[in-house]
């Protein structure tokens, strides 16, 4: 959607290492925000971006308006049951629905081989998972690790918006993150440590906390115990702004 930092352009060095050619798409989806203020404030610096795409090696910048993408009389969505219901969906009604229909609609009209998503957002990447794989759609689907700020914070565009206070204090959140992973790895309960974390997060001064959580890293359903392709994911606000990130949890977590 924009505004694009370092772990964007991961992904088109990603995707130049596997393909021919290159597509970037920027479009900030409406259909993704329930809140109309989170939308009117979202970064937007298309000539920045163009630039900064045209350096990393893209071939090919497809900036679509909305009127493009949902015409009058658009009636169409795409829901993908299971893995959108909780976590961001339960704090963002619609936002999934939002997310399936316009990756599907992007995919169809560049027909790509392969496409490259950050798991930044991993609930986001295990919905278009779903989605290309239950449409049938022809479409190779890699995920890119999250690329980190040398503090921890995962890069992304709302972090533009932290105060200087706040972005102080942001870099607590992966490594309490952490700190959880390893409890659960060496034997702890997940339940109790999760919300043992939560108190945490608030004591570091991050909060209304929407969920930490621990689950199966391809159903989203949460687990009761330790298990092999494990993920912690969390979202939490630092002052107005709202923070997500998520780690894998495996046995020699340190």
């Amino acid at each position: 959607m924009g505004a694009l930092h370092a772990g964007h352009l991961a992904l088109v060095e990603a995707a130049r290492a596997k393909a021919d050619r290159v597509i970037a798409s920027i479009f900030v989806n409406p259909l993704q925000f329930n809140d109309p203020n989170d939308l009117a404030r979202y970064p937007r610096q298309e000539v920045a971006d163009a630039a900064k795409l045209e350096q990393a090696g893209c071939n090919l910048l497809w900036l679509p308006t909305a009127e493009q993408l949902y015409p009058a009389g658009f009636a169409t969505t795409v829901s993908v049951a299971g893995v959108s219901d909780r976590w961001e969906g339960e704090h963002r009604p619609g936002h999934f629905d939002g997310v399936a229909t316009v990756v599907s609609k992007l995919f169809i009209a560049a027909l790509p081989d392969i496409a490259v998503f950050g798991e930044k957002d991993w609930q986001q990447l295990a919905v278009i998972r779903r989605m290309t794989a239950d449409l049938d759609l022809p479409i190779e689907i890699f995920g890119h690790p999250t690329i980190r700020e040398a503090d921890g914070l995962a890069m992304s565009s709302r972090n533009a918006l932290l105060s200087a206070e706040d972005r102080g204090k942001a870099p607590a959140l992966h490594r309490l993150m952490n700190e959880l992973a390893a409890a659960i790895a060496g034997g702890g309960e997940p339940a109790a440590e999760t919300e043992r974390m939560t108190g945490r997060l608030e004591a570091a001064g991050f909060g209304p906390v929407d969920y930490v959580a621990y689950v199966d890293g391809d159903s989203l359903e949460p687990l009761e115990r330790f298990q092999e392709n494990g993920r912690l994911l969390a979202a939490v606000f630092l002052g107005t702004v709202r923070l997500i990130d998520n780690i894998s949890v495996i046995s020699d977590t340190v």
